[in-house]
C-alpha cells in the first residue's frame, strides 16, 4: 500500500501573533509541524504498520518547513518531498490543493493520501476536499475510526451530531481529527534519522505545471482593535447598597 500524509509547517499555537507592515509575525515562536497533521502522521502510520507499504510525506513551502518534515520522519515516515518555488508564496487553499493533487499524481499509485482537519494559521479546513476534487477522488473528512478491507476504506466521521460511518472505494483523501487518539512520539533514533535524511526539493516545473492562479486574495491585513478593560470592585455597606450602585452604574453604562 502507498501512502501519503500532506502536512504544513505553522507558528507554534502559543505565539503572539501581530500585523506589521501588512504582513503576518510570530516573533521568535518556533516553526512546528501543524498540531492537526500530527494526527494525520499517526493515521498513516498505523494503517502501513497493519497494512505493509510506504508513507511518504509531502508539505509546501520553503526551506524552513523541513523542520515539520523531519518531524514526521521521526515519527516514523519513509521519506518526504518539499515542494519549494518562489512562485508558491501567498497562495490560497485552492491553489495549493492544485500543487499538492499533481505531486500525488507524480508519485502515482497512491491509494490514500492523509490530510490533519485544517491548519492552525488559517482555519479554513478546504484543502483536503480540494485536493480530493482535483484528483477525482472520494473525501472522507473529520474521520476519527479508519479500517481498510481489499480495497474499500472505511470512516467514522466525528460530527457535531454524533457519528457518522461513511466508507469508499481507494485510492481516497482522508481528513484525521483528534478523536483518533493521540499521535506517537518521535523515537530517539527516528529523530537521529530525520537529522540525516535528505529531502528532494520539487518545482512547479518538477511537477509539470504553472503558477497556480488564487482565487482569493488579501488586500489588507490589520491587528484587531485593542481594548481597555477596566475592572472596578462595587462595595458598600450592605448587599442592597452595594446592588444599587451597581444598577446606577450600569444604568449610566447604558448597559440596559
Amino acid at each position: 500500500m502507498k501512502i501519503v500524509a500532506c502536512i504544513k509547517q505553522v507558528p507554534d499555537s502559543a505565539a503572539k501573533v501581530v500585523v506589521e507592515n501588512g504582513r503576518v509575525f510570530w516573533g521568535d515562536a518556533p516553526l512546528v509541524i501543524n498540531p492537526w497533521d500530527e494526527f494525520a502522521v499517526e493515521a498513516a502510520l498505523q494503517l502501513k504498520e497493519k497494512h505493509g507499504g510506504t508513507l511518504t510525506v509531502i508539505s509546501v513551502g520553503g526551506e524552513n518547513e523541513k523542520e515539520a518534515i523531519k518531524h514526521a520522519l521521526a515519527m516514523g515516515a519513509d521519506d518526504a518531498i518539499l515542494i519549494a518555488d518562489p512562485a508558491l508564496s501567498g497562495l490560497d487553499t485552492q491553489s495549493i490543493a492544485q500543487v499538492l493533487a499533481s505531486a500525488i499524481q507524480k508519485i502515482g499509485g497512491v491509494d490514500v493520501a492523509f490530510f490533519g482537519r485544517q491548519a492552525i494559521d488559517s482555519d479554513s479546513g478546504l484543502t483536503p476536499a480540494q485536493t480530493a476534487r482535483l484528483l477525482n477522488w472520494p473525501a472522507l473528512t473529520l474521520a476519527a475510526v479508519i479500517s481498510v478491507e481489499a480495497d474499500t476504506i472505511k470512516v467514522d466521521r466525528a460530527i457535531e451530531e454524533g457519528r457518522q460511518v461513511v466508507s469508499a472505494k481507494m485510492p481516497a483523501v482522508v481528513s484525521l481529527v483528534k478523536d483518533y487518539g493521540e499521535p506517537r512520539y518521535p523515537s530517539f533514533m527516528g529523530i537521529r534519522k530525520a537529522a540525516r535524511a535528505e529531502v528532494p526539493v520539487w518545482s512547479l516545473a518538477n511537477l509539470g505545471i504553472s503558477a497556480p492562479t488564487s482565487v482569493i486574495a488579501w488586500p489588507e491585513i490589520t491587528n484587531p482593535p485593542s481594548r481597555n478593560v477596566v475592572c472596578e470592585i462595587i462595595t458598600g455597606s450592605s448587599p442592597e447598597e452595594i446592588a444599587a450602585t451597581l444598577a446606577d452604574k450600569i444604568l449610566a453604562e447604558k448597559v440596559l
